[in-house]
């Protein structure tokens, strides 16, 4: 079965509005856990505008699932997980100031500075995913990083699923292939949702994992978070 990982950057985000702590973020974690959730997805940003260090510190205790980071592998990004030791490293090429995750990696452009990155993950037993978009020969060069998995850009496929499913999943299944051949592991993340997930893993079986965060939290303003959580699985389940 494909693992879901919840991103509670969004419950950040909302707590810090009020500079209090409500609502409760290891709260949340703890509960989107009970609720079935097989793991915890956190994003810290330098300008800390959701997630803190100090929430990474705090969650990596408490955390009993699989825990992962995403992040810019900037020194104090490396320094952070090196001490934390998440079970996951999901290596992210954002810009400090992006708003949220809008490409993957260019391997080729980066691939002795990945490949340093990915090693120093490895020494620390920390299991390194590449975000990358459907390229194959990008999704082949990630792979010669040493790198564990992949993580696949899925914007461009819950942009296209409204109006022509068939053609917006058709590269990410082609984009899997390759990297089951080259021996990654493939997690996959941005903008799946209820309406797109289950159309997506029903394509890629062998999905290990997505990260979810959004629409997931959106989705439990109105549904509420543990009967959100369970019609995440039932998508996965399919």
């Amino acid at each position: 079965m494909t693992n879901l990982s919840v991103n509670i950057n969004k419950i950040a985000t909302l707590r810090n509005a009020r500079g209090e702590n409500v609502p409760d973020l290891l709260k949340v974690a703890a509960d989107c856990e009970t609720f079935g959730a097989q793991g915890i997805t956190v994003h810290p940003r330098p300008d800390q505008r959701h997630i803190r260090r100090d929430d990474v510190y705090k969650l990596r205790p408490l955390v009993r699932t699989e825990f992962n980071i995403e992040g810019y592998p900037a020194p104090e990004f490396m320094e952070l997980v090196l001490q934390v030791r998440p079970t996951q490293v999901t290596l992210v090429p954002d810009a400090p100031d992006a708003l949220t995750s809008s490409a993957g990696w260019d391997v080729a452009s980066n691939m002795e500075f990945l490949t340093s990155v990915v090693e120093r993950l490895r020494e620390a037993g920390i299991r390194s995913s590449i975000f990358v978009g459907t390229d194959i020969d990008n999704i082949r060069l990630a792979a010669k990083t040493g790198a564990d998995r992949i993580e696949l850009y899925t914007k461009p496929y819950a942009d296209l699923y409204p109006t022509d499913p068939e053609r917006a999943v058709a590269p990410f299944v082609e984009a899997a292939d390759a990297a089951f051949k080259c021996g990654l592991g493939v997690n996959a993340g941005h903008d799946l949702s209820l309406v797109n997930l289950e159309w997506f893993h029903s394509h890629i079986p062998r999905l290990s994992e997505v990260s979810i965060g959004h629409a997931l939290i959106c989705d439990a303003l109105y549904l509420g978070l543990e009967e959100t959580i369970h019609r995440y699985l039932q998508c996965l389940r399919s």
